[in-house]
């Protein structure tokens, strides 16, 4: 009798640390978000409330796209302006992606780079607002068919784009206070304006060093299999630098020209999964 009264009382206070513990930590990392908010004075982008952001979606209508870190909707701003807004999972809503990203794209502007037009933080609310672009992602140009004219690109365009990538990735590297490194250069991660112009996006796993450091230090690898240096894996290849970006750049022209995807997860032959191995055989 006395084992059961101790069960009856101690369960209820189980379950109320476990509450405690919860909210505390999902309160940290609200408090954290809040605390770079507040003590970063050169954030350009607006903050919206959730309210805004179901306003400009009208209540998420129009999905354009779900992906790992959750769904982009369609929006548009009181002045008429298109927009899509990314709404992060809760899972992918940790505070750091979301920091990386605002930290990043809240500094910086340039024409090949996309533009980050506000955000929204409301509890286990994230969410971020960017210019629209209306030819969408590059990954469904390159991989389409040949004789599809609607989804696919001429030498010249190709040729006009991997000169926009470049220079928005050199602006990174060269053209900011501190350097940026975005370690997820790839097609889905470049989108594509009205007049095809290319937008570097995609910064939550971007890193930001001094421009006087040229190796970088890095806890975990980070990026997308098949077009991740090989210095991210093996540290006796040698430091992590901008390098790294190169590479992923060379691989997303490759993919250009030759008008196919880089890694064939499906491929029989182990020789078939990079480009690099592919091009020595064919």
């Amino acid at each position: 009798m006395y084992t059961g009264g101790k069960f009856v009382l101690g369960a209820p206070f189980v379950i109320a640390l476990l509450i405690y513990k919860w909210r505390r930590r999902h309160l940290s990392v609200y408090e954290s978000i809040e605390d770079f908010l507040q003590n970063d004075n050169n954030i350009i982008p607006i903050r919206y409330s959730y309210n805004d952001i179901k306003k400009m979606t009208k209540g998420f209508k129009i999905r354009l796209g779900k992906g790992g870190y959750g769904s982009v909707f369609k929006g548009q701003l009181r002045s008429g302006r298109d927009v899509a807004v990314k709404m992060l999972d809760k899972a992918k809503a940790n505070g750091q992606d979301f920091i990386n990203e605002v930290a990043t794209l809240g500094r910086i502007h340039h024409v090949n780079v996309v533009q980050l037009v506000g955000y929204c933080v409301e509890g286990s609310k994230h969410a971020l607002v960017y210019d629209f672009m209306q030819n969408g992602s590059l990954d469904k140009y390159i991989l389409s068919k040949p004789n599809d004219n609607e989804q696919s690109l001429n030498l010249h365009q190709l040729y006009a784009i991997s000169l926009g990538v470049a220079r928005g990735i050199e602006y990174l590297h060269k053209g900011c206070d501190m350097q940026i490194l975005h370690f997820d250069i790839k097609p889905h991660n470049i989108l594509l304006d009205g007049n095809f112009i290319p937008k570097v996006s995609d910064f939550g796993l971007a890193k930001l060093y001094p421009t006087n450091d040229s190796i970088v230090s890095l806890t975990a690898a980070r990026g997308t299999i098949g077009y991740m240096a090989p210095e991210l894996f093996y540290q006796n290849v040698g430091g992590v630098s901008y390098k790294a970006d190169v590479y992923s750049f060379g691989m997303l022209l490759m993919e250009m020209a030759g008008r196919r995807k880089n890694l064939n997860v499906l491929a029989e032959q182990s020789s078939q999964f990079y480009f690099p191995f592919g091009l020595m055989i064919s």
